[in-house]
Formats: structure tokens, C-alpha cells, sequence
């Protein structure tokens, strides 16, 4: 997988800012209508860090392309994704979100964005985010 290369949220000291729920999902909303499709998110953590609560922030209808929401956690090897239309998926002009992108392997895209979301160590209320 290409190593990834973070986009830092405004005003987050050395990259990483804590959030709430609600600040998660304002930063998501705001994200999904800076996005430019084609594009392929990927999002990154361990299980309740916040993937998917940031993944729904984005509407399903999006006035400029398809929003495609991919939760990988049950894909056991990347050649599984042919069953679930991962070429036309990944070939359309939308907006993919993937959660577990670890598990597509070398079938996500160069040029994708990587989110990586953690659970803050001081604040059990809040998530930690890096993204790109």
C-alpha cells in the first residue's frame, strides 16, 4: 500500500486534533463538500475510534457524484472486493469512502486520502484525527 501522506486539519497542532462526535461530524460534512470526485477516502483505526460516525457525516445524494460508503471489516483477502463491484466502484466518478482500507491492500488507489482516527489516551469523549 503507498505510504500515506497526512492533510492536516486546520488549526490541529503537529497534525493531530482531538474532536467530539459532533466536531467529528462537523469536520466530515465539511470535508464531504470540499471533496472533489473522483476521490477515494480512506479511513483508518480500531474498532469504535470514530470510522464510521465520520463516514456517515456525508450525504448519500451528493449534488456532484455518487457517495460510496465500503466497510471492509469482513473482507478476509483483497481479491474478495471483486464481489462486492470494486473496479466499477473504484473506475466511477464518486466519492468512496472506505473503512478498513488495510484489508483492499494494493487495490487502493494511489492518490486516495487517508483518515486515521484514534481513541484520545486523555479524553475517552473524544477522537483523535490525522488525516491524508
Amino acid at each position: 500500500m503507498q505510504p500515506f501522506h497526512h492533510v492536516v486539519p486546520a488549526l490541529a497542532p503537529r497534525g493531530r486534533v482531538a474532536m467530539t462526535r459532533d466536531e467529528l461530524v462537523a469536520w466530515g460534512e465539511a470535508f464531504g463538500r470540499a471533496a472533489s470526485p473522483p476521490l477515494v477516502v480512506a479511513l483508518a483505526g480500531d474498532l469504535g475510534a470514530g470510522k464510521t460516525t465520520l463516514a456517515q457525516a456525508h450525504k448519500y445524494e451528493a449534488p456532484r457524484s455518487p457517495v460510496y460508503h465500503l466497510d471492509l471489516y469482513r473482507i478476509e483477502k483483497p481479491s474478495d472486493l471483486v464481489n462486492i463491484g470494486w473496479d466499477e466502484i473504484a473506475a466511477s466518478h464518486a466519492l468512496v469512502i472506505v473503512e478498513w482500507p488495510e484489508r483492499a491492500g494494493e487495490l487502493i488507489p494511489p492518490g486516495h486520502v487517508p483518515i486515521d482516527l484514534e481513541h484520545s489516551p486523555t479524553e475517552p469523549d473524544k477522537r483523535v484525527l490525522l488525516a491524508g
